[in-house]
């Protein structure tokens, strides 16, 4: 019968390098999963995912202030440190590294990262250097981390091409595996953030996947973009009380304007209830 090694947990950057490299001695596969915390569900499958896949799972744990906004939820920002811990460990994970701030951010040198054009569309369009926070902090972690493979959810799926755009270009030696979105079953995309709905917006919410799977056949019957996009909207604002950040028709992962030759597409949207933002996408091909 083989021993189980009980799951690690630190705060401490140097715990965490300590224990990577360990790893890498005994040539061990690391994924990594970085989360904020408030674990549900859809971490799961990403833990889970990256167990399969590996010989050894890190779960990062960290709400990053970098990449919240003047007014953003990041105080309100649901956590429960100890719950996670437990998730985590049963859904597989080997250690848990969850840092303080100042052990995360304990200098600033003034140096930023940029995300250019792929982070002016969709949330980045209303949340200025919001992907720039997100960068740091994933650049940070895998360098911390010094995973072989790092798994991302789509339903976050333009930080997603961000971060897949970022790896590419300036050679990071990890490979982004995409998992796909856990939905309840009535169809609303898992976050951390759905605690923060009133009794009435949770039944209003799944009308966010409806009214993109509708507009999904729409764009594949050959409906204009502009008219399929006008349909989620009346959807949404006859069948919720939120209020439309936005509504987009992009390619994918490269968020460009379509062309009709354009055949990897997503369409995504986010909508903004009195305590929570939710946004929610299908990445799609035009003939399918």
């Amino acid at each position: 019968m083989t021993e189980t090694t009980p799951m690690q947990s630190t705060t401490s950057i140097s715990k965490m390098i300590k224990w990577q490299q360990d790893m890498k001695a005994s040539r061990r596969k690391i994924g990594f999963v970085p989360t904020m915390g408030f674990l549900h569900e859809g971490h799961v499958a990403l833990i889970k995912e990256a167990k399969k896949n590996n010989d050894c799972v890190a779960v990062s744990i960290f709400v990053n202030p970098t990449q919240f906004g003047p007014g953003e939820d990041y105080q309100a920002y649901p956590r429960d440190l100890d719950a996670d811990v437990l998730l985590a460990s049963q859904a597989g994970a080997d250690i848990v590294f969850c840092p303080e701030v100042e052990e995360m951010y304990p200098t600033d040198g003034g140096i930023r990262i940029v995300p250019g054009p792929l982070a002016e569309q969709l949330c980045g369009a209303s949340r200025p250097g919001h992907f720039d926070g997100v960068l740091k902090v994933v650049l940070k972690l895998v360098n911390i981390v010094q995973p072989d493979t790092v798994f991302f959810g789509m339903k976050d799926a333009q930080q997603l091409a961000i971060i897949e755009t970022f790896f590419r270009d300036f050679n990071c030696p990890v490979t982004v595996v995409r998992v796909p979105t856990v939905r309840e079953l009535d169809g609303l995309a898992k976050s951390s953030r759905n605690v923060n709905l009133s009794v009435q917006e949770r039944n209003e919410a799944p009308a966010i996947y409806n009214a993109i799977q509708q507009a999904v056949v729409l764009v594949r019957e050959g409906v204009t973009m502009e008219v399929v996009k006008q349909f989620v909207a009346d959807a949404l604002m006859e069948k919720t009380s939120g209020a439309v950040d936005y509504i987009s028709i992009l390619t994918y992962p490269q968020l460009e304007e379509p062309t009709d030759v354009s055949k990897d597409l997503i369409i995504a949207c986010a909508i903004q209830f009195s305590k929570a933002r939710l946004i929610d996408n299908i990445i799609f091909k035009r003939e399918g």
